[in-house]
């Protein structure tokens, strides 16, 4: 998870830093961790900068969630390959970046994953997230498949998510190199078959 975050100005951004400190207190602590004390003093700032910015804690956590379906968009951004194959290919083996499959990383997924569960906004929150990330998909998916439908690219994004999701619950068992190829490989032949 970064850190020293820097507004446009090139001072301290402080509403990044508080809410790079929720993501920190979830994924160490769970949601019995996130306080707007606590937040406040993982992000160096004021409490009354961090209530400011969030009314209450609910809404420190909402905004880690939608912090992290961002992230999750991010993912999929085009990069500097020259084919929509590539392109694709390159999105799906981001989810095996190194900074993903951290037991911090994996423990503020589960976290976020589970508050989904519980809470109305939360899950409205991670639906939306998740199916901007499979609309996106798609989209790379059409890309280097133009003869597809618009619904067999969903149906494909709709699997790679579920194989991706897999990777990342499975991944603080200790999956290793081989294993992880295979699966962004199986990625792939969704993805890519004709």
């Amino acid at each position: 998870m970064a850190s020293g975050a820097r507004s446009a100005e090139g001072g301290v951004d402080r509403h990044e830093l508080i809410l790079q400190a929720v993501l920190e207190l979830l994924a160490q602590h769970g949601i019995a961790g996130v306080s707007m004390r606590a937040v406040a003093q993982r992000a160096g700032v004021s409490l009354g900068l961090v209530n400011y910015h969030y009314e209450d804690k609910h809404g420190l956590v909402a905004a880690a969630l939608r912090r992290i379906g961002e992230q999750d968009v991010e993912l999929l951004r085009p990069g500097t390959s020259r084919t929509p194959d590539a392109t694709l290919r390159a999105a799906l083996r981001r989810v095996v970046d190194r900074e993903l499959l951290t037991t911090e990383y994996l423990s503020l997924r589960l976290q976020l994953w589970s508050l989904a569960q519980v809470h109305p906004e939360f899950a409205r929150i991670n639906t939306d997230a998740q199916q901007r990330y499979r609309e996106r998909l798609a989209e790379l998916i059409r890309d280097a498949r133009p003869r597809l439908t618009a619904a067999e690219c969903s149906r494909r994004a709709d699997d790679i998510d579920v194989v991706q999701n897999g990777i990342w619950l499975t991944a603080l068992l200790g999956l290793d190199e081989r294993s992880l190829r295979r699966s962004i490989q199986r990625c792939e032949d969704i993805a890519l078959a004709d």
